[in-house]
C-alpha cells in the first residue's frame, strides 16, 4: 500500500514563527526600552509604544504577539496530528507524547518565575504554562470536526465571560477591573498572590481558543490544493473575528483587554492574526517572494529553545557581557548611554539570531 503523504512544513508558518521569536527576543535584549528611552516624543515614540503591552482596555501590537505564538501551535499542533496519523499513529498514542510535551512546557515556564524571582517560587502567568494548557485542550478536540470544535473555542469565551461577570465573590465581582476580577481571585487561591499588572492564570481558558483556531486554519490550509480558496477562507475568518471583536468592544459587551483575555480581546487578537497570516502565506507560499524567508526560518526552527536561552542565559548573563564589551567600546568612543543602549541591544540580538544559524546549520534542533 503507496503510504499517504502529508504535508509537514509550510514555509508561511516558519516565517511567521520566526519573526514571532525575533520579536520576543529584540524584547528580552531591551531593544525596545532603549528606543522608548532615546526617542520619548514625536512619531517615533507614535511606532514605539506599540511594542509594550496596553495598560488595561485597548490594543497595541504587542498585544498581537503571545496570541499568534499560542495560534501557531495550534496549527503545527494539527500538522503534527497529521503527519503521525498518515504513518500509522493512533491518536491515543501520539497524545501520551503531546501530553508529555505539555508537562515539560509547564515545567519550564513555573521554572522560568524562579529565575525571574531569584527563587523557588509558585507563579503560573508565564506563556508556556499557558501553551502547556491550550496544547492539550486542543489535542483532545482535534478529531472533532470543524464546526464543532468552533463551537466548543466558543463555549470556552462564553464560560469564561459568565465567570467574570456573575461570580459574586467580595472584593472580586468587578469584572474588568484590574485586581478586583475573578482571574485574580483565583490567583489568590492557586497561588496566594496576585500579579501587578493584572495577568491571571485562567487565561489559558479563553487564550485556547487561539490554540483552536491555530488547529483550524491548520486544516485549511490542508484542505485543498486552491491556494485561492485558502486565502479568501483565511480573510473572510479574519474580518468576522474582527467585526465580533470590536462590535464587542462599542457595544460594551466585552472591552478589549488581553491582560485577562476577555472574548472582545481573543476575537480582536485572533482576527488580526488570521490576517497576518493571510498576508504572509500570499507573500511567501503563493507569490513565491522567499529569498529572505532563511532569516526567519532559522530561528523559527528552534523556537522553545531560543526562548529559554534568551529568557535565561540572555538575561540572567548574557546580555551583561554584551554590554560589557560593545557597550564599553561604544562609551569609549563618546556615544551617549542611550546609544549605546540601543547599539548593544541590537548586537545583543543579532547574536541569538547568529546561534539559531548555527544551530540550524548544524542541523541542530531541540524539541520538548
Amino acid at each position: 500500500m503507496e503510504e499517504k503523504k502529508v504535508q509537514t512544513r509550510i514555509l508561511s508558518l516558519d516565517v511567521m514563527r520566526g519573526l514571532i521569536m525575533i520579536l520576543l527576543a529584540a524584547e528580552s535584549c531591551e531593544l525596545y526600552t532603549s528606543l522608548s528611552a532615546t526617542y520619548k516624543g514625536g512619531w517615533p515614540q507614535a511606532i514605539i509604544h506599540h511594542f509594550f503591552h496596553h495598560e488595561w482596555h485597548g490594543l497595541y501590537f504587542w498585544d498581537l504577539v503571545q496570541p499568534a505564538f499560542m495560534f501557531i501551535a495550534g496549527t503545527s499542533l494539527y500538522l503534527s496530528y497529521q503527519r503521525k496519523a498518515a504513518a500509522g499513529v493512533s491518536w491515543s498514542q501520539h497524545f501520551k507524547t503531546v501530553a508529555w510535551r505539555a508537562a515539560k512546557l509547564f515545567a519550564c515556564g513555573v521554572a522560568l518565575h524562579c529565575v525571574y524571582s531569584g527563587k523557588l517560587v509558585w507563579e503560573l502567568w508565564n506563556v508556556l504554562t499557558q501553551l502547556a494548557f491550550t496544547t492539550v485542550i486542543a489535542y483532545l478536540i482535534i478529531r472533532w470536526s470543524l464546526l464543532q470544535q468552533l463551537l466548543f473555542s466558543l463555549f470556552l469565551l462564553l464560560i469564561t465571560d459568565l465567570l467574570y461577570r456573575f461570580t459574586a465573590i467580595p472584593g472580586y465581582d468587578q469584572a474588568f477591573v484590574l485586581g478586583k476580577n475573578f482571574g485574580t481571585y483565583v490567583d489568590m487561591l492557586l497561588m496566594g498572590k496576585d500579579n501587578d499588572g493584572g495577568w491571571v492564570t485562567i487565561n489559558f481558558i479563553p487564550t485556547a481558543a487561539h490554540t483552536i483556531w491555530g488547529v483550524l486554519a491548520g486544516k485549511i490550509l490542508l484542505s485543498t490544493p486552491n491556494d485561492t480558496v485558502k486565502s479568501k477562507q483565511l480573510i473572510l475568518a479574519a474580518l468576522g473575528c474582527l467585526l465580533i471583536g470590536y462590535a464587542l468592544d462599542w457595544m460594551q459587551l466585552s472591552p478589549i483587554i488581553k491582560r485577562i483575555s476577555t472574548p472582545g480581546f481573543v476575537f480582536v487578537s485572533g482576527g488580526y492574526i488570521l490576517a497576518i497570516l493571510a498576508f504572509f502565506r500570499w507573500l511567501i507560499d503563493i507569490k513565491g517572494y522567499q529569498s529572505k524567508a532563511w532569516i526567519f526560518v532559522v530561528v523559527g526552527m528552534n523556537p522553545i529553545f531560543i526562548y529559554l536561552f534568551f529568557e535565561t542565559v540572555g538575561k540572567e548573563w548574557f546580555n551583561g557581557v554584551v554590554d560589557i564589551f560593545v557597550g564599553g567600546g561604544f562609551h569609549l568612543l563618546g556615544l551617549s548611554n542611550d546609544t549605546t543602549a540601543i547599539f548593544v541591544a541590537i548586537v545583543t540580538l543579532f547574536c541569538e539570531w547568529y546561534l539559531c544559524y548555527w544551530l540550524y546549520q548544524k542541523r541542530i534542533f531541540f524539541k520538548l
